[in-house]
């Protein structure tokens, strides 16, 4: 299909995905392959992958991960942005962090989600997107008036762990469960659970994702 087509405006969204995370791809795919309102017109796994599919599939709406194995995805981003002026870019990525964010956005993104929606709901954010709106992250939304408020009003007071939660914290980023840090601190799952909840509770936030965000960009742990 031709590049310069102008994307359907009739009731089918037509979806392109760059992402190599297979088991994240298969559950996407899975749900599209449900939806009355969309079909799934490629997949790429690749930078390079992702940057021939522009040659040969046009979509209404474009899925890109950041971290691909041969390269960025912002990379398949700026492309598609000039090569289809009318298509709607979103990333969804595991980064979170404010060079991935500006650059995506600057390289023509319209919305950016971190990998931590069910795939239902990211079908419901696709449809958005489609109609015009731009999805963001609560998190990475925050990142951003954060960036463009004035430094004065930029709350740099970081948050007060106990020795025992920045402990459960250090766990929770290298991957651990909840059972597992039980184990290794040698704690009931029970305190574990408190611990995490008060975590939550000082950083302000709701998964471990927005923690491990939150506590790096608050300097709680290494960026």
């Amino acid at each position: 299909m031709p590049s310069n087509q102008t994307p359907s405006e009739g009731s089918q969204i037509r979806i392109a995905l760059v992402e190599d995370d297979v088991n994240f791809q298969n559950a996407l795919t899975a749900a599209i392959e449900t939806a009355p309102d969309m079909t799934l017109l490629g997949v790429a796994r690749t930078r390079s992958q992702g940057l021939q599919m522009l040659d040969h599939t046009l979509a209404d709406v474009l899925l890109v991960d950041l971290g691909l194995p041969d390269g960025s995805g912002i990379d398949v981003i700026r492309a598609a942005h000039a090569r289809w002026p009318a298509c709607n870019i979103m990333v969804s990525t595991a980064f979170g962090d404010e060079t991935h964010v500006m650059q995506s956005l600057e390289a023509g993104a319209s919305g950016y989600l971190l990998k931590d929606s069910t795939p239902e709901k990211l079908l419901q954010e696709i449809r958005s997107l489609h109609a015009g709106g731009s999805p963001i992250s609560p998190l990475i939304a925050r990142q951003i008036l954060i960036r463009f408020r004035p430094a004065a009003q930029v709350r740099h007071q970081a948050a007060t762990l106990s020795a025992r939660e920045q402990e459960v914290l250090e766990f929770i980023t290298k991957g651990f469960s909840s059972n597992e840090i039980a184990a290794l601190m040698s704690v009931s799952h029970h305190t574990v659970l408190t611990y995490v909840r008060r975590i939550y509770a000082k950083l302000e936030v709701k998964s471990r994702t927005e923690a491990i965000y939150e506590a790096r960009h608050q300097g709680l742990l290494p960026r």
